[in-house]
């Protein structure tokens, strides 16, 4: 435990220090990549809750809420925030509510069913841009608190929000509620023989990680200023739940880990050739094949 936090203590520290050290260097890119790293981190923290500690898979996340509210002027933050956690939570709720009764294969086509169905409710919404998307009007306000055109204060507010979550997703997973979640994932006969039905867990897990996405939805749309349909197409949610597998389920770590280790490694080839897809597809399977637990079992326990 201790050796834990030590370790996060030094993560955190050196997230800390980047913005200075990128105004030091010059190069305040570095800000925004990793500003963007931290928002999809929060979403990967997420969808491990259902994936690594639920054996749930899905494919439905994406947050649309502050550009629809700032289409109609409304820039107050708290709102933005407010709507986008309820409608991520309503919507987790009602597919969760449907896909959860199935399992395996049939769970995760139900959920790609849905979120297909979302996707193509976007693409056909000409007011709000359909296909082509729609330019946030104005970033989320928060009446003096935290100004979200500042870079560097937008990356502490990302960069908190992340570490809030981690620790938020600690304490459920080592809750009551979290052992009867893994409990149903190792054995569901068992857990339902001893007075722990799955369902209601499940969906509880469910409809938690919506909610939390509808954050990493709401901050990410603020940092690109740009809100489109792709947001909802399975594709995002499937390089989400890789970020969750390459970094290691059922780890707190692990989608933070995953999440930095596949943009990072994204960003550098990038900057090597054009045809970085080739390189970056046999350095997945590779990192699947020979760090089975996923990145965090290198540094922490698999419930760390």
């Amino acid at each position: 435990m201790r050796a834990r936090l030590i370790l996060w203590g030094i993560a955190a520290l050196l997230l800390i220090a980047l913005p200075p050290l990128a105004a030091a260097l010059g190069q305040p890119y570095y800000v925004d990549l990793v500003r963007r790293i931290l928002i999809l981190a929060i979403a990967a923290i997420s969808l491990n809750l259902i994936l690594g500690y639920g054996g749930l898979v899905s494919f439905g996340h994406a947050a649309y809420a502050v550009g629809i509210l700032g289409f109609y002027g409304i820039a107050n933050g708290w709102i933005h925030l407010l709507v986008a956690i309820g409608a991520s939570a309503l919507v987790a709720a009602a597919i969760g509510a449907v896909s959860i009764r199935a399992s395996g294969i049939y769970f995760i086509m139900i959920t790609l069913a849905f979120t297909q169905m979302l996707y193509y409710l976007g693409i056909s919404l000409d007011v709000y841009g359909g296909d082509d998307g729609m330019r946030l009007k104005s970033r989320s306000q928060f009446a003096g608190l935290v100004d979200l055109r500042d870079p560097v204060a937008f990356y502490y507010v990302a960069l908190g929000v992340m570490l809030l979550f981690v620790f938020l997703t600690y304490r459920i997973v080592n809750s009551r509620f979290g052992m009867a979640l893994r409990a149903a994932k190792s054995n569901e006969a068992r857990s339902r023989a001893i007075g722990f039905p799955p369902y209601p867990y499940r969906l509880a897990a469910f409809i938690i990680a919506g909610a939390m996405c509808g954050v990493a939805g709401a901050l990410y749309a603020n940092h690109t200023g740009y809100i489109t349909p792709g947001l909802m197409a399975w594709h995002q949610s499937g390089e989400m739940m890789f970020m969750v597998i390459l970094g290691g389920m059922a780890s707190t770590a692990g989608p933070v880990l995953g999440t930095f280790a596949l943009l990072l490694v994204e960003e550098v080839l990038k900057g090597w050739t054009e045809h970085w897809q080739v390189i970056l597809g046999p350095l997945l399977v590779l990192s699947v094949v020979f760090f089975r637990r996923g990145l965090a079992g290198i540094f922490f326990k698999p419930d760390a």
